[in-house]
């Protein structure tokens, strides 16, 4: 008799309360799981289970084995899962595609914990700035902002979020703050020009119901790849910037970006993905990533305080403009 084995139908016919619930938790035969645990009762000389037309439950002596008998199962399981991970994580290299603003702004800083925890995946990160099905080739894991519509790959929305307005305390001290979007006309606001080409020059919050926006205007508009100009300049007190909530956070805790206009929503921000092929989950250091990337987002979800639902595909996406202002214009 393999006693393991014995063991595990037991404790699976247990917690089930039936032969063949427990084979069907287990993906065995019933017929397997009773012979078995007919072995395991001959075996220990005491019978384990009651069986009635009503159904089963466990003798005294059965509850008492049951309760001796799960510690061991349960160190032996977690043995199996260390060992397991130990050797799935020995080798391979993770190809990630990512977006520029995603990788500066939050994933970069949490890469040496993922090192730490998998000291010998290695991790090739490649610009990511479109997703098309010509750039998604010989990528395993790709994080994209926005809106993509790519139907063979599995798509997981990580993160939604929020536009916030920020810039130094020694701007706002020598600019005065804003009191409503509007206010924004009349400072420097450094734009960025998306990934498909559209200035994103308009601001739009809403308040209690009211919808208000601006215009932003400054010396400085940024591509998106590039929008790490942007935010040291903002961080020198040159001008203000429009970012996601979940960007620039140590900047943001520090003090050294501060949030103005909180009291106005600004949800148009786009949503961040998590895309692969649906055969790499299977592989284990790509799932040791894709398992990583989903618990980073979840964490930053729970510090926020709250969900934010993800934003619909504005208007401006629908088709090609040189601006946003432009878009809602038209």
């Amino acid at each position: 008799m393999d006693k393991l084995r014995a063991l595990e139908y037991f404790a699976a016919t247990a917690h089930e309360g039936s032969f063949s619930a427990g084979a069907r938790a287990l993906g065995v035969s019933a017929q397997a799981v009773t012979k078995l645990v007919g072995a395991l009762e001959r075996s220990l000389e005491s019978k384990l289970f009651d069986r009635t037309s009503q159904g089963m439950s466990l003798t005294a002596a059965g509850a008492r084995y049951l309760e001796e008998c799960l510690p061991a199962l349960e160190q032996l399981h977690a043995a199996e899962e260390r060992t397991r991970d130990a050797t799935n994580r020995s080798k391979g290299t993770v190809v990630v595609g990512i977006q520029h603003a995603v990788a500066s702004t939050c994933v970069t800083a949490a890469l040496p914990r993922f090192h730490a925890l998998y000291p010998e995946i290695e991790l090739d990160v490649r610009d990511f700035p479109r997703p098309t099905e010509a750039n998604a080739s010989g990528i395993d894991v790709m994080l994209i902002l926005g809106w993509p519509e790519l139907p063979d790959l599995v798509h997981r929305r990580l993160g939604a979020g929020r536009f916030i307005v920020v810039a130094a305390p020694s701007y706002w001290a020598a600019h005065g703050v804003p009191q409503r979007p509007k206010e924004l006309e009349q400072h420097e606001c450094f734009p960025i020009r998306g990934v498909d080409g559209t200035i994103m020059d308009l601001w739009t919050f809403v308040r209690s119901g009211v919808e208000e926006s601006a215009l932003a205007r400054g010396w400085l508009t940024t591509s998106n790849p590039h929008r790490d100009v942007a935010a040291d300049l903002a961080l020198a007190g040159e001008g203000v910037i429009r970012i996601i909530d979940w960007m620039h956070l140590p900047d943001q805790r520090a003090g050294r970006l501060v949030r103005v206009l909180a009291d106005w929503e600004s949800s148009e921000a786009p949503p961040l993905n998590l895309m692969f092929r649906p055969s790499v989950r299977r592989i284990p250091r790509v799932k040791a990533f894709i398992d990583f990337i989903t618990a980073l987002f979840r964490d930053i979800d729970s510090a926020r305080g709250e969900r934010v639902a993800p934003s619909a595909k504005p208007i401006w996406l629908r088709r090609r403009y040189a601006r946003t202002s432009v878009a809602r214009a038209t």
